[in-house]
Parts: C-alpha cells; structure tokens; sequence
C-alpha cells in the first residue's frame, strides 16, 4: 500500500465463487478495523475492477477445479487479475480453491488428492513457517476446519509455511505479501452447515473425512481460528504497508 493510500481506509476487495462460499470472518475482520471492503460475484461473471480501486485482494473458496476454464469461463480472467494484483504487489490472501489459483498464478500446480481432507484437523507450521513474519503469534500446531479433494504444489520462489497428516502442502508465503492457505480459518457455523448443504457428497467416509454431525458439534473452534486469521492480516497488512 502506497504512502497516499495509506492516509485513507484500506480498500479489500474479495472474489466468491459461490452463493453460499461467503468471506465469513474476513469480512468481519475489515469491518471491525474500519478498512472498506467489496465483493465481487464471480459466478455472475462481473467486471472487476482497476487496479487502482483497491488496495488488498481476498480470493475465496469454491467446489470447481483451478482448471475448469471451459465449465467457469470467467476464471481465465481471474488468473489474469489475481496475477496483476500480485505484480502491482497489493497484499493478497487466497483460501482453498484462492490459494489454488495463487499457486497456478505463481508456477505451481493442482492435483487431485489421494484422500479428501473433510473437517476439523490439525495443522502445523514447518520451521521456515515458525520464522515467517507473517505468522507471528501462531502456535507450532493449532486445529483448523478443512474443506478440499485437491491440494497445490509449493509455487517455486514461495515459503512452505504449514502441513498436516493429511496433505503436507497446506500454505506458502510469496514475497512477504501473498498468502495461500489451503484451510479456513474463516469458516463460522453458518458456513460450515453451508457446505454440508450444498456439497454432502463430499462427505462420504474417508481417512480424513469427518461425517457432518462431528463437523458442526466442534464448531466452537471456529473462533479460535478468527483469532489466528485477525493476527495473520494484520501482520500482512502491516508488511504491505512499509
């Protein structure tokens, strides 16, 4: 963020890919610290905006493929937008099928999963994760809610900055101002109950599977990771403000 933004209220601008896929505590977090914050409805194929109409980037989850151009046409033009505000250096956060696309974006690649990842399991930072700026104040380990059948490559020139038991890809860092994760710490019960809706297929038995009646009864823990997801924007919004 330039020294001429920086005297007015931060603009996030945040992509959603589905109806029921909302920003949950993000869009939370830009409230309660006065930041201004707009949506774009990606399935409706919208016109995004300039680069200079925002300031930070947010790119949301959804059930579709990062390759699936042919079936969501409007997501050649995502790439495409999530690669000039990654040049234009704004801060971005990219979460599960986001931090898919900002793994393609930066030379990485999205692969099917041997198992699915469904539910409340741990994640661990790696050493280079436990050092990264970004993540100051996370603990080593902390339980986080899951929702993906794909997972990213590490993006050369990025940090490896978490694991789980399950996919050992789970987020990186890239120039101190980008951050894919391939968990959500944005997930509320509303949202939780959301994708039981809209994507219980998903949900049948599996290593790392949890069924829909484990999800929802621990999803107190969801503000546990509002906490952690406050911390890492403030830190990112911080590192792009200098």
């Amino acid at each position: 963020m330039t020294a001429n933004n920086r005297m007015v209220s931060p603009r996030w601008h945040c992509l959603q890919h589905v109806p029921f896929e909302g920003p949950g505590y993000l869009a939370v977090w830009a409230e309660e610290r006065g930041y201004r914050w707009a949506c774009s409805a990606m399935w409706e194929n919208p016109a995004l905006p300039a680069s200079g109409e925002f300031d930070g980037l947010i790119v949301l989850g959804g059930p579709m493929n990062v390759y699936e151009d042919a079936k969501y046409p409007w997501l050649a033009q995502e790439k495409e937008f999530i690669a000039r505000a990654i040049s234009d250096r704004k801060p971005v956060l990219g979460v599960c099928l986001g931090a898919q696309l900002l793994a393609v974006v930066l030379g990485g690649a999205v692969t099917g999963m041997f198992d699915k990842e469904i539910g409340w399991f741990p994640v661990e930072l790696t050493r280079a994760g436990r050092d990264c700026s970004l993540f100051r104040g996370f603990p080593e380990e902390f339980m986080v809610f899951h929702w993906h059948g794909d997972a990213f490559s590490i993006p050369p020139q990025t940090v490896h900055v978490a694991q789980s038991d399950a996919c050992d890809e789970q987020a990186f860092v890239y120039d101190d101002r980008v951050v894919g994760l391939q968990f959500h710490l944005e997930t509320n019960e509303q949202s939780i109950a959301a994708l039981i809706e809209h994507c219980g297929e998903d949900t049948a038995c599996g290593r790392y599977t949890q069924d829909p009646e484990s999800m929802t009864s621990r999803a107190d823990r969801a503000t546990e990771g509002h906490v952690l997801l406050a911390r890492l924007l403030d830190n990112l919004a911080a590192a792009s403000a200098t």
